[in-house]
């Protein structure tokens, strides 16, 4: 089995491509009958905050081992471009974490009070779970803290949790396989009662169904909230988790948050797949890597 660190790479780019390549069907021109026929659009392909985000919690997790929430808290606001596709909530917050105030009181204050629900925890989280192979709890606390950062409400930190709990047993079965209910079946002890944890338990019961059907019972994204968007990625990763490019071409067909519902499923499958072929499992292809524009430089590889 590949080293930690090499998994958790892995899990960055199946993360960044599929947001790269998602965030390309928000572009007139794009073709999805010409990538099915194995045409993708021409690079590159710019990432979003997805990857951008996704960046810094890697980074945390290889230079600290885990998630000093203050240092993120710091990373994630010095860092943030809004014309990466921030959301406006994300990027107030942010810009007060900047400005001084303490990331809790912002996170908190969110919403009127309520803090966010959206899918920014999650859609950053997968490489964290892959660093963290076999060892569920600690991939499911360290998501909790870097979820909270941004995202307090519970909607949000579970969504974060379980995207995390699967990234970390789809590399710890990358040698030895996993089916697509067993994916699913690891999530389930980090489940509370919610709307995002009753779309995960819904998507146990769609495999075997169409995208379209899966879409329209979960949700695409289209909302940008944990519930609308976790339970579908989980059930793209769990039904591809041998075939990355069937899983990003899976969220593209869904439409709605395509390049978040990309980045989820692609930074679990990749952490599974790995980059390239090796006998029936299909990973990130090589030319849709060279597409994608190249990570930060100050991101840790």
């Amino acid at each position: 089995m590949p080293h930690l660190s090499d998994i958790a790479r892995d899990s960055l780019d199946g993360l960044s491509v599929g947001d790269a390549l998602g965030a390309q069907f928000f572009v007139p021109g794009s073709s999805i009958p010409d990538l099915l026929a194995g045409r993708p659009p021409v690079g590159p392909w710019p990432w979003t905050d997805d990857t951008e985000m996704a960046c810094s919690v890697h980074t945390e997790i290889r230079t600290r081992g885990g998630i000093d929430r203050d240092a993120l808290a710091t990373a994630f606001a010095d860092r943030c471009e809004p014309y990466r596709g921030y959301g406006a909530g994300t990027v107030v917050v942010l810009h007060e974490i900047r400005d001084g105030r303490p990331w809790d009181e912002a996170a908190a204050a969110a919403f009127d009070g309520r803090g966010s629900w959206g899918n920014g925890a999650a859609m950053r989280v997968a490489p964290l779970g892959a660093h963290f192979a076999g060892n569920p709890d600690q991939a499911a606390t360290q998501a909790a803290f870097s979820a909270e950062i941004t995202h307090r409400h519970p909607e949000a930190i579970l969504g974060a949790m379980a995207v995390a709990v699967a990234a970390s047993h789809a590399a710890a079965t990358r040698e030895t396989g996993c089916t697509p209910a067993e994916l699913l079946a690891a999530v389930d002890p980090y489940l509370i009662d919610g709307h995002t944890t009753a779309g995960i338990r819904r998507a146990r019961e769609l495999l075997g169904r169409t995208v379209a059907e899966a879409a329209y019972e979960l949700g695409n994204g289209a909302r940008v909230s944990a519930q609308d968007t976790v339970p579908f990625t989980l059930w793209v990763a769990a039904t591809y988790l041998h075939d990355y490019p069937a899983a990003i071409t899976a969220c593209i067909q869904a439409g709605g948050d395509a390049d978040t519902t990309a980045a989820i499923a692609g930074g679990i499958v990749a952490a599974h797949t790995g980059i390239g072929d090796r006998g029936d499992v299909r990973g990130v292809p090589h030319e849709w890597l060279s597409a994608r524009e190249p990570l930060p430089p100050w991101a840790i590889l």
